[in-house]
C-alpha cells in the first residue's frame, strides 16, 4: 500500500503564522494556525481514516502559499481557483462544498447554509460539519454566522474569524478609539 506523502508549509499572516498542506499534485488538503496545529493534525486523521500519511514539512513553497500571499494582500477572490482534496462524509462534502458558493464580501446563517443545501432542519449538523472543515479560509467556514448576525464558533478563534470578515468587507472594519492625551490639570 502507497503512503502518501503530504507537505506542510508555514506562511505568516496579518494574523499569526498559518499551516498549509498540500499533497504531490498541489493540492490543498489542510489549513490551519500554527496554535491549532493538534487540531488540524486531529482533523486530518478523522478524514483520511486507515490512511497512514507521510507529512514532511519543506520550505519550497507552493503554488498554495503564492495564492495564500495574494489573498492576504488584498486579492480575496485569488482562493476562489484553488484546487483542494478532502476525505470526509458525504454529508460533511455537500456542506463543504456549499461554503464555497458563498461570496466573498458576504455571510450566511448556519439555518440559511442548510436551506441551501436542501436540509433546513440540519442546522446543528451542518454546525459541526462546518466546525470539521479542514481547509479554513480556502473552504471560507468564517462566512458562517449566528442567524442573530452575531459571529459564532471559528476554529482558529473568533479575533481571526471578524479580521477575515473584516478583510473580506463582509463587516466594516473597527477601528480603535484614538486615546486622547488628558486635559492638564485632570
Amino acid at each position: 500500500m502507497t503512503v502518501p506523502i503530504f507537505l506542510l508549509e508555514r506562511i505568516t499572516t496579518p494574523i499569526g503564522q498559518m499551516l498549509l498542506v498540500t499533497d504531490d499534485q498541489g493540492r490543498l488538503r489542510a489549513v490551519d494556525w500554527a496554535d491549532y496545529e493538534d487540531r488540524m493534525l486531529q482533523l486530518m486523521r478523522q478524514q483520511y481514516r486507515g490512511v497512514s500519511i507521510d507529512l514532511r514539512e519543506t520550505r519550497r513553497p507552493s503554488a498554495a502559499t503564492d495564492t495564500m500571499r495574494a489573498y492576504f494582500g488584498g486579492d480575496i477572490a485569488a482562493i476562489d481557483g484553488l484546487d483542494v482534496a478532502m476525505g470526509g462524509t458525504d454529508f460533511q462534502r455537500q456542506v463543504w462544498a456549499a461554503l464555497r458558493t458563498i461570496p466573498h464580501g458576504s455571510t450566511l446563517s448556519y439555518g440559511e447554509l442548510a436551506a441551501r443545501i436542501g436540509r433546513p432542519r440540519a442546522v446543528r449538523a451542518v454546525g459541526l460539519a462546518n466546525g470539521a472543515n479542514p481547509i479554513s479560509v480556502v473552504i471560507p467556514c468564517h462566512r458562517v454566522i449566528g442567524g442573530n448576525g452575531v459571529l459564532t464558533g471559528y476554529g482558529g478563534g473568533l479575533h481571526r474569524k471578524q479580521w477575515l470578515l473584516e478583510h473580506e468587507h463582509a463587516l466594516p472594519v473597527r477601528r480603535a478609539i484614538p486615546q486622547t492625551a488628558p486635559l492638564p490639570g485632570f
